[in-house]
C-alpha cells in the first residue's frame, strides 16, 4: 500500500478502504507522507466526496490517533458544543461559561481560525496570559472543580486532524462535508464528551453557503456521531450575515462580555441563549426549555459572567482584562466608515467581511502566519437598518491609516443598501437530533 495508491484511487471517485485510511492516517501522524502529497488527497476528497462508511472511518481513526480523554473521573454527563465556524461568532464565548454556569460540565476542544472564519483559540489568545495547552490531568481537574475547561488542539489529542486542519485551510479543501465531519468529531470524540451540541452555519459567511448543504452536514454528523455513542443535537443557524457587531479577536471578547453584562439583546445574545440551553438540557437531561429558563436566569443574576472569569483565571489568563479592556490588544487606528447613500440595509456579505477582517491581520494566510489580535471592524448598523447618507455604518480598528482606507473600500462593497426594509431571515433554520 503506497500513499500514490491512495491518492489515485480517491482521485478516480472510488471509496477508500478502513484499511487504507487506517494506514493514511497512522502514516500522517508519523511523518512519513510530504504535505504535497497529503494536500493531493484532501483535493481528491473535496472533488469526489466520501461516502458514510469512508467518513465515519476517517473520523474514528483521527480520533485514535492520540490520546483519548477519559472523564468518568468528573460525575454527570460531560457536554460539548462546536461551529463550523462563521464570522462575528462568539458564541463559546457566551454559552460555555452560561451552560456552567447552570451546573452543565463543559469539556470543550477547540481550533484555530480557518479560512475567513473565526478562531475560538485565537480569540480567546487575546486574554493576557490565557493558555490552551493544558495536560490531561489538568483538564480533567479543572472541569470537576469549576465545571468548564477548554483546551487546544495538541500532538497529544487527534493528532492527526492538527496536521489535516491547518493543511485544509492553505489548500483550498476547507469546505468538504466529509473533512468538516471527521475534523469536528474526531475532536469531540478524543476530547471525551457524553453529549454534543452543533451549531451548523448556513450562508456566505459560513462554510457551508447552501442550506441543503449545510442540512447534510448536520445529518451526517448528528449520525456519525450517534454511532460512536455520543449524545447528539444539531442546529442549522445563519450566517449570511456576521452573527455579531464585532469581527475580530479582542473586539469579540469585548461584545461576549457585553451580552454576559446584559448590554446586548440581538441575534448573537439569542443564539449564545438557545445554545447554551441545549447544552444544559443535554448535560442535566432536562427539556430546553426548563434549561432556557436556567440560562436566562444565569445571565440576568450575573452567573454567567462571573464563570467567564472564574474559566478565565483557572486557564492562566488575567480576569481583568474582561473589566478594563485596555488591557486587551488594541489598534493603533481607529476610522469610522459612513453610508454614502441612504436607505435600508438589505445585505451585509458576511465572507466579505471576514476575508477584510483578515486583510487587517485578524486572520492567518498561511499555518505558519501570526494573528493580530487587536484589529478587525465594529459594525454600528444591521441588515434591515434605514440608514442616512453620512452616518456611520462600521468602525474599523487597524494599525495604519493605509490598512484602514483599504478596509473601508471592502466594507462599503460588503454592505448592500436598497429603498425598501428586506424581510427578516430566521436565526436558527432546522433543528437534529
Amino acid at each position: 500500500m503506497t500513499m500514490l495508491e491512495i491518492i489515485r484511487k480517491k482521485r478516480e471517485g472510488r471509496a477508500l478502504s478502513g484499511e487504507e485510511i487506517a494506514w493514511f492516517v497512522r502514516a500522517l501522524c508519523e511523518g512519513r507522507i510530504p504535505d504535497y502529497q497529503v494536500s493531493a488527497l484532501l483535493m481528491a476528497i473535496f472533488l469526489r466526496g466520501m461516502d458514510g462508511e469512508e467518513t465515519a472511518a476517517l473520523t474514528l481513526e483521527m480520533a485514535k490517533s492520540g490520546d483519548m480523554a477519559e472523564l468518568n473521573a468528573v460525575p454527570g454527563l460531560k457536554v460539548d458544543k462546536h461551529s463550523t465556524g462563521g464570522v462575528g461568532d462568539l458564541t463559546t464565548l457566551v454559552a460555555l461559561p452560561l451552560a456552567a454556569a447552570c451546573g452543565a460540565k463543559v469539556a470543550k476542544m477547540s481550533g484555530r481560525a480557518l479560512g475567513h472564519t473565526g478562531g475560538t483559540l485565537d480569540k480567546l489568545w487575546s486574554i493576557p496570559g490565557f493558555r490552551t495547552d493544558l495536560s490531561q490531568g489538568e483538564f480533567i481537574a479543572q472541569l470537576g472543580e469549576i465545571g468548564c475547561a477548554l483546551i487546544g488542539q495538541s500532538a497529544a489529542f487527534a493528532p492527526a486532524d492538527r496536521i489535516l486542519y491547518a493543511l485544509r485551510d492553505v489548500s483550498a479543501t476547507v469546505e468538504s462535508l466529509p473533512l468538516i465531519v471527521s475534523s469536528i468529531l474526531s475532536k469531540k470524540i478524543a476530547a471525551g464528551a457524553d453529549a454534543i451540541v452543533l451549531d451548523v452555519k448556513t450562508g456566505s459567511g459560513a462554510l457551508m453557503k447552501e442550506f441543503e448543504d449545510s442540512v447534510a452536514l448536520a445529518e451526517e454528523m448528528v449520525k456519525i456521531g450517534k454511532r460512536a455513542g455520543r449524545r447528539m443535537l444539531a442546529f442549522v443557524t445563519d450566517m449570511d450575515e456576521p452573527l455579531g457587531a464585532s469581527i475580530g479577536n479582542a473586539l469579540e471578547i469585548r461584545e461576549a462580555v457585553a451580552i454576559l453584562r446584559g448590554e446586548e439583546e440581538g441575534r448573537a445574545a439569542e443564539l449564545c441563549l438557545r445554545i447554551a440551553a441545549a447544552m444544559l438540557a443535554l448535560a442535566l437531561e432536562i427539556s430546553e426549555g426548563e434549561a432556557l429558563l436556567r440560562v436566562r436566569a444565569a445571565l440576568r443574576d450575573g452567573g454567567g459572567l462571573a464563570k467567564l472569569r472564574e474559566w478565565v483565571a483557572a486557564q492562566g489568563g488575567n480576569p481583568a482584562a474582561l473589566d478594563d479592556f485596555s488591557l486587551l490588544p488594541g489598534a493603533a487606528v481607529c476610522h469610522e466608515v459612513k453610508s454614502l447613500k441612504s436607505g435600508f440595509i438589505t445585505k451585509i456579505d458576511a465572507q466579505a467581511l471576514g476575508l477584510a477582517a483578515g486583510a487587517l491581520g485578524a486572520a492567518r494566510a498561511t499555518k505558519e502566519a501570526a494573528i493580530d489580535y487587536g484589529v478587525g471592524m465594529v459594525l454600528l448598523r444591521q441588515r434591515g437598518d434605514e440608514v442616512r447618507a453620512g452616518e456611520a455604518l462600521a468602525v474599523i480598528h487597524a494599525q495604519s491609516e493605509r490598512a484602514a482606507l483599504r478596509c473601508e473600500g471592502e466594507i462599503l462593497a460588503a454592505i448592500a443598501i436598497g429603498g425598501s426594509r428586506p424581510e427578516p431571515r430566521p436565526l436558527i433554520f432546522a433543528r437534529f437530533a
